[in-house]
């Protein structure tokens, strides 16, 4: 596997609006715990949409390996330009804060917004560059990753592309470590 395209919910799904929030440092200690394995394996490129939430920790957490393992890379591929336009002001310089680190950036739609059909095939879009999928999605708990764990399921189905998930109960499991470790 070369290419992995992280994804999950977005923070206000967590009900998590603020970076510092507790439970941030147990979703990206469980986005690490998965991650690192598959770097030390020759994973090459973390692909992210560049989502508040799940997407951006990821970003955070391929930074932290990029410490200790030079080869693994980030890529923002956003689903359309001026994704932020809507976000608060600190929410928007952590975006931009992510971009200006990023190995690679670019935006499948070169406009802005016009419309559902875009994020739907940017996940498409997505899933056809990489070479499996990991996701923080559980199906007891819908939300927006359900879009792209159905797009992957699809390709899934058609032949080889793995969906490595995270579940709601991995993420509690990541936090009682964090706890005992402490």
């Amino acid at each position: 596997m070369k290419v992995l395209y992280v994804t999950g919910y977005k923070a206000f799904e967590f009900g998590i609006f603020k970076n510092d929030h507790e439970a941030v440092k147990y979703i990206k200690k469980a986005i690490r715990n998965r991650l690192q394995p598959l770097v030390e394996e020759g994973l090459e490129w973390v692909i992210i949409s560049g989502q508040l939430g799940t997407e951006l920790w990821t970003a955070e957490v391929v930074f932290e390996l990029q410490e200790e393992y030079f080869d693994i890379k980030l890529g923002v591929l956003l689903p359309f330009l001026k994704q932020e336009e809507s976000w608060n002001e600190v929410n928007r310089a952590y975006y931009e804060s992510i971009l200006a680190r990023a190995d690679f950036v670019d935006a499948i739609f070169k406009r802005p917004y016009e419309g559902p059909q875009q994020l739907r095939i940017k996940n498409e879009y997505m899933i056809q560059k990489s070479d499996a999928v990991l996701i923080i999605y559980d199906v007891e708990k819908e939300g927006s990753p359900k879009f792209a764990y159905f797009a992957a399921f699809k390709r899934h189905e058609q032949g080889e592309y793995p969906i490595l998930v995270i579940s709601l109960d991995d993420l509690q499991q990541a936090a009682e470590e964090s706890e005992w470790t402490d």
